[in-house]
């Protein structure tokens, strides 16, 4: 068994010392086994290292946020080139030109881009330029995961402690357009926010269309969240894949292969009202000290360079389908296919995990993770980068085989009793955290 002696150390300080013991929710050691969670140090490529000394071939990638590589030497050439000469200054740069100009050369449908640091930042600036341009207030989300941690969104979910009731956000289920149009027909919306696409799900013929009609009908902005799939589908998002355009889309993650860029991207008419050309009231749009930053601006120049001279996302799709068609195969040799199955669009898979009557489970996944992290892999997901080798696909392939041995046990016996050591795993979005564990008092290292 691997040591994670190091590591539950550093973890248990840190929950002395940050609120949930790690600056993300889904970084949380809550998300991983019990005394399992790797405290990193290092990375290279797709593998990672922790202060344990384990290595792992790493998925997940930073939150999907890296697509090239940990360490990418081009990027990491090119922002350490740009730093030496500044960071930070008063006034504009000529890169932020420059990147400006490389943006909205790859989101043709865009007229004007502004830069920031966090997704959040850039998704709840749409909702207020949205709001400003419809003298609306009402948001309309799509039933997907994550948008932002301000309140239009946050304020919908379990973890709403501080934030005033009932945030004027209405829900509506992806692929229905139906359920679109009445919620269109029965609130004064400022704006429909979605991703076009997501890992599981596809859009159906004419569905994007539809919603595209449906704003334009009722005189809502359409916003895409480009977070996960910009970068990820194609260097345009999933709007240069699927043929649709936005009002305005929000960015982030893998622009900067992991260093700290988003972006809010859109028409001119919409965009121009947070800035001076304007005879409306203006929209305090986004205005942060470190959004224009030269070494971020460096670094998703450099992404934009390796896409135009690589294939990146092919690369990415290529080891995802290699993985999913692998660990799919082991999972219907067992005859567990029912209960451990890969899915999602190649370049960002996920694994579901389901118990002995076939129903999602959190302790069979916790079950999955600790026996993967035992064999050298990391990852609450199989999102992929193009970094990711034949190599390390095929050590990922074997490891998942001897987990799914175990996992399939834990299936025939009905639970996962001797099979898993320490508490499952829970959503990292709830309202109550688990009882507290009083671990003895650490010692340095």
């Amino acid at each position: 068994m691997r040591s994670f002696d190091r590591s539950n150390y550093v973890q248990d300080r840190l929950h002395e010392l940050v609120p949930g013991g790690a600056h993300t929710y889904a970084r949380g050691a809550d998300q991983y086994p019990e005394f399992m969670a790797p405290v990193l140090v290092r990375g290279n490529g797709c593998h990672v290292w922790d202060c344990d000394g384990n290595e792992y071939v790493e998925y997940g990638m930073g939150l999907r946020s890296v697509t090239l590589g940990h360490g990418y030497a081009p990027v990491v050439a090119a922002v350490s080139r740009t730093i030496a000469d500044g960071v930070n200054f008063s006034r504009p740069t000529e890169l932020e030109m420059l990147a400006a100009e490389d943006f909205l050369s790859l989101v043709p449908g865009a007229d004007m881009v502004k830069f920031a640091k966090n997704g959040s930042d850039a998704t709840t600036a749409a909702v207020r330029l949205a709001r400003a341009a419809t003298g609306r207030e009402t948001v309309a989300i799509c039933d997907q995961p994550f948008f932002s941690v301000d309140d239009w969104f946050i304020g919908t979910t379990a973890m709403n402690a501080g934030i005033p009731a009932s945030p004027p956000t209405v829900r509506f289920p992806y692929n229905d357009l139906d359920s679109l149009a009445a919620v269109l027909d029965s609130h004064s919306v400022a704006c429909v926010v979605m991703e076009a696409g997501t890992a599981t799900a596809e859009p159906a013929p004419g569905y994007l269309a539809g919603v595209r009609a449906l704003c334009d009908r009722y005189g809502a902005l359409l916003v895409f969240d480009e977070m996960i799939t910009g970068f990820r589908w194609s260097a345009g998002g999933a709007q240069a894949v699927y043929g649709v355009t936005p009002d305005l889309s929000c960015w982030g993650k893998a622009m900067g292969n992991g260093f700290p860029i988003s972006a809010l991207a859109g028409r001119r008419e919409f965009m121009e009202l947070g800035g001076l050309r304007t005879e409306r009231d203006r929209v305090f749009l986004l205005s942060t000290t470190h959004g224009p930053e030269t070494g971020s601006l460096a670094a998703f120049r450099a992404v934009v360079r390796a896409y135009a001279e690589s294939d990146p996302v092919g690369r990415m799709e290529r080891a995802g389908r290699r993985l999913a068609d692998g660990v799919n195969a082991i999972a219907a040799e067992l005859g567990i296919a029912g209960h451990l199955r890969v899915l999602g669009r190649p370049s960002c898979l996920i694994f579901a995990t389901r118990d002995a009557e076939g129903l999602p489970s959190q302790p069979f996944r916790t079950l999955f993770l600790q026996e993967l992290l035992e064999r050298g892999v990391l990852g609450q997901s199989f999102v992929t980068s193009a970094a990711h080798t034949d190599a390390a696909i095929d050590h990922t392939v074997e490891a998942c085989r001897s987990a799914a041995e175990i996992y399939r046990r834990a299936v025939e016996q009905g639970s996962v009793e001797g099979l898993l050591r320490g508490r499952p795993v829970a959503p990292a979005l709830r309202a109550r955290a688990a009882p507290r564990y009083i671990a003895p008092a650490p010692q340095p290292f």
